[in-house]
This record gives C-alpha cells, sequence and structure tokens, in this order.
C-alpha cells in the first residue's frame, strides 16, 4: 500500500456510464465532498447527458473545489462501446488525457473492471497514481460455497485471474476497491500486490420522508403474501424463471401469494413474458401477478418495497453485489435470492432471507412454497438485517472512495463472516 505520508492535492475521477449505481455514486461523492474539498480539488469527468444535473448538486461555496466536466459523446460512446477492448482502451486514453489537462496527480476509475486489460499490459497514465473501484470479482466463488463452476464460468475467472494477477503490479496502481468484501482476504493469500485490495461498502439509497400520492398497484388480495421484483426486468434476473415456478404451485400455495413485477421489461423478453403471464391465466393459476412495466422512480420503489412482505433476487448466476438487498435490509423485507456467489453468501451470512438455486425452477417453487407456508419472518433477522444496512451508507462509501484518491484511512470496512 502507498505510504500515508502522500497527498496529492488534485484527482480526476472518471465515470462515463450515464444511469444505474454509477450515476447514484457520482451523487454520493458530491453530496460529501466537503469532507476533502478545503484541502483538495476533486475532477469529475462525466459523461455530457449528465453533466448539468450532477454541476447543479455542488454546493455553490464549493465549486472551485469540485469541478465538474463533460466529456466530449464521441468519446463517451466509446467509453461505453459493446466491445470491452473497445472500452477498456478508451477509457484508458481519456483518463490520460484528463490528467494531463488537469494537472491532477491521481486518477480513480468508477468501474475498474474495464481497465484490468490495460493495466495488466503494464499502460501508464503519465506516471500518475491510480485507484478504482472493482465491481465482480468471482476468481473466488468456489471458495464461497457456490459449487463447481460451469466451462463458460471456468474460462471466465480463469480470464480474471491472469488479468488480476498482472494488474496488481501494476507500479502506478496505488489502491483498488471492491464491493465484495469476501475477495480482499482471497486476494491478500494470492496475488503479490494483492494487499492493495480493501473493501467498500455498496451504498444504500438515503430512506426518504414521503412516498408518492398515487398507489402503484392495483389492490391486492387479502391475506396473502406480497412478492416483489422490481428493476430492469430481464432474463438474467429470473423473470422467466420465476413465472414458470409459479405454474408449478399447488392451489393452497398459488392463493396465498401476490407476485408484482416492477419496471421496464427488457425487449428481448417481452414476448416470452407476455406467453407466460397468458398461460398462468389460461390455466387458472390461484397466484396474483401484476406486471408494471416502466421506469421507476425512487420514490415508488420505495414505496413498493414498504408495501411487499418479501423482495424477489432470483438472479441466474449473477456475479457481483446487488442494491436490492440493501433495500429489503433496511425495510425490513425478506428477501428470495440466488446462492450463488457474493449475493448467496451476503444473504446467508446477514440473515437477510432465503437463498436457492434460482436457475432449477422447481427449487425455486419449494421455496415460494416454504416462505408462503411458514412465512417472511421465520428466515429473517430484523436486527442483523438492520446493522447490515447501516454499514452500507452513502457517507461510508464517499469517505472510502475519497480516502483511496487523498491517501489516509477510510470508513471502516464492510464486516466477513
Amino acid at each position: 500500500m502507498p505510504d500515508g505520508s502522500f497527498a496529492p492535492r488534485t484527482a480526476v475521477i472518471l465515470e462515463p456510464e450515464l444511469g444505474g449505481h454509477q450515476h447514484e455514486w457520482l451523487e454520493h461523492l458530491v453530496a460529501w465532498s466537503r469532507t476533502v474539498a478545503h484541502t483538495h480539488v476533486v475532477w469529475l469527468v462525466v459523461a455530457p447527458q449528465i453533466h448539468r444535473d450532477l454541476a447543479a448538486l455542488v454546493p455553490a461555496d464549493l465549486r472551485r473545489s469540485v469541478r465538474v466536466l463533460a466529456m466530449h459523446p464521441r468519446l463517451q460512446r466509446l467509453c461505453s462501446h459493446r466491445s470491452l477492448v473497445v472500452s477498456a482502451f478508451a477509457r484508458w486514453w481519456v483518463m490520460r488525457r484528463f490528467l494531463a489537462l488537469t494537472g491532477a496527480e491521481v486518477g480513480q476509475f468508477m468501474s475498474l473492471d474495464h481497465l484490468t486489460l490495460p493495466l495488466a499490459l503494464g499502460l501508464r497514465a503519465h506516471g500518475r497514481r491510480l485507484t478504482g473501484i472493482l465491481f465482480r470479482p468471482s476468481v473466488h466463488y468456489q471458495a464461497l460455497g457456490s459449487g463447481p463452476p460451469s466451462l463458460g464460468e471456468r474460462i471466465r475467472d480463469l480470464r480474471k485471474e491472469v488479468l488480476y494477477r498482472r494488474m496488481l503490479r501494476h507500479r502506478d496502481l496505488a489502491m483498488v476497491l471492491t464491493l465484495d468484501p469476501y475477495f480482499v482476504g482471497h486476494a491478500t493469500r494470492h496475488y503479490f500486490g494483492g494487499d492493495k485490495v480493501r473493501a467498500v461498502a455498496d451504498p444504500v439509497n438515503p430512506a426518504l420522508d414521503a412516498a408518492p400520492q398515487a398507489p402503484l398497484i392495483p389492490r391486492v388480495p387479502p391475506r396473502r403474501v406480497v412478492l416483489v421484483l422490481f428493476g430492469f426486468l430481464t432474463e438474467r434476473k429470473g423473470v422467466l424463471n420465476l413465472l414458470d415456478a409459479l405454474r408449478l404451485l399447488m392451489p393452497e400455495t398459488a392463493r396465498r401469494i401476490a407476485v408484482i413485477l416492477a419496471g421496464r421489461v427488457d425487449g428481448a423478453i417481452r414476448d416470452a413474458l407476455t406467453a407466460r403471464r397468458e398461460r398462468l391465466s389460461a390455466e387458472n393459476s390461484m397466484a396474483w401477478l401484476h406486471v408494471e412495466d416502466r421506469w421507476l422512480a425512487t420514490e415508488e420503489i420505495a414505496a413498493l418495497v414498504e408495501q411487499s412482505d418479501v423482495v424477489l433476487a432470483p438472479y441466474q448466476r449473477f456475479v457481483g453485489s446487488s442494491g436490492v438487498l440493501l433495500w429489503a435490509a433496511r425495510a425490513g423485507k425478506c428477501v428470495l435470492a440466488q446462492e450463488y456467489g457474493l449475493v448467496g453468501r451476503l444473504v446467508a451470512d446477514h440473515r437477510l432471507g432465503l437463498a436457492v438455486d434460482t436457475s432449477d425452477v422447481r427449487t425455486l417453487a419449494r421455496a415460494l412454497t416454504t416462505i408462503a407456508h411458514q412465512g417472511p419472518q421465520s428466515f429473517i433477522d430484523p436486527r442483523a438485517a438492520s446493522a447490515f444496512a447501516a454499514a452500507h451508507s452513502a457517507r461510508s462509501f464517499a469517505t472510502s472512495v475519497y480516502a483511496s484518491v487523498f491517501g489516509g484511512v477510510g470508513a471502516e470496512a464492510p464486516s466477513v463472516h
């Protein structure tokens, strides 16, 4: 690790993506920038589409210290290219360019996963110090109890293993933050330079004081367990497997539950989802189902989670963390999630709900039956869930990021059992 005496005065933080976690994280960094703004200068280099809104969030008295710069649209498109190789080298070039333009002494990549190849090749950025956040390490998943990987997963993890080993040897890479606290020990034990890896808590959205005035969903039949799956509704999120599992429920179980799918439906599965809904209706299933096919505001998601009994995360061997766990934990709601990888381990270690093999439709149906008959509260420890949510605050996240950029000790890392 770099010694504590290194304290750069200026830094570039690069994030070309438009939405999702990244946009929210940039807002957190602006909200907590006062902690470093009086002694350092932060240049936030972002997509032109969000530049104006993000810049408006910077307090007037901090605008000399927190400066928001817009990338050229062509560069932003290259940085978000479907080809990971193209996006990797585009982000590398953009970081070099803005480090030179601003004279900053350190560069922070908000999504370091895209930069593993240039770093593994030893490419430098004018000799500046570099840091970043690693979203999706998966090379340690078998040690987490995820079972034997598929052939595709073996190839994926072999590629990551090679890149991580070489990346962590990069002389300019000062620190790597990771959303996976279990990867920290793996990196320390297996990689030269693994002590550069530190955990950072994926931040939960701040609590909201007001719910939307109009109800989001129709009235749910009484005495039913309400299960909610929200976000961008894709096949990888387990939407189709969930509907297939509903068909397998016995009538006495089906009449106990109500399922809400809330979020924009991916066009790639729209026809398949419609066909499954029609089949459920034709079979006179006793399960109650509602699909809200549109983007939801943050306030609407908060209200929806509060109205629910169970938050669904039946992902299909998804790699990385999920903000869904944080939404559920903050509201004290049980989750039904995949047992694979980081998501499954967090659910088990923090007693957030029930984790099963959601890629198997019959297993998922049995889990729905168990929750419907035993009750959601049988599977969640409210105190443990509350502590888990509290450890993932926006302030903790921003403090850790700024500590990685400017040196010093960051906020306390999330615990690993």
